[in-house]
């Protein structure tokens, strides 16, 4: 029975940690989103990972491959947040977006773990299944 309930309690651990995780993920990608939506492509880049930002190097920059590339996450009418999983060490956010239009988007957010928190480390528009919203 004591080794039943010490796995319940570390199950019980590890899961609020992966929550906790999961909201942490999910409120820095929320944050990219709201910057994004009021143009503020100096605070939207500030969640991107260091390599991220050496590959765009000025907000500018990052902000013009944003509205031209990804227009649904610089003007989204909905997100919703799905899963959040672990492959080979990264943690990958699956984050559904409804554009202005009603399409819906399906994208990955790869995420990575700095000493200043949770960082954005690449985006990857998934195949809808051409459903709207």
């Amino acid at each position: 029975m004591r080794k039943w309930m010490m796995g319940v309690a570390l199950a019980s651990a590890m899961a609020g940690s992966a929550w906790a995780q999961g909201t942490e993920i999910e409120g820095v990608i929320g944050s990219q989103i709201e910057a994004f939506k009021s143009d503020n492509f100096a605070e939207a880049f500030e969640f991107a990972s260091p390599n991220i930002r050496g590959i765009f190097r000025t907000p500018e920059n990052f902000g013009r491959m944003v509205t031209q590339g990804y227009p649904m996450v610089w003007r989204p009418s909905e997100v919703t947040y799905l899963e959040l999983r672990e492959e080979n060490g990264s943690y990958w956010q699956k984050v559904q977006i409804v554009d202005a239009e009603g399409r819906v988007h399906v994208l990955d957010y790869r995420m990575l773990e700095t000493e200043a928190g949770w960082k954005i480390n690449g985006v990857q528009l998934l195949e809808s299944v051409g459903v709207s919203a």
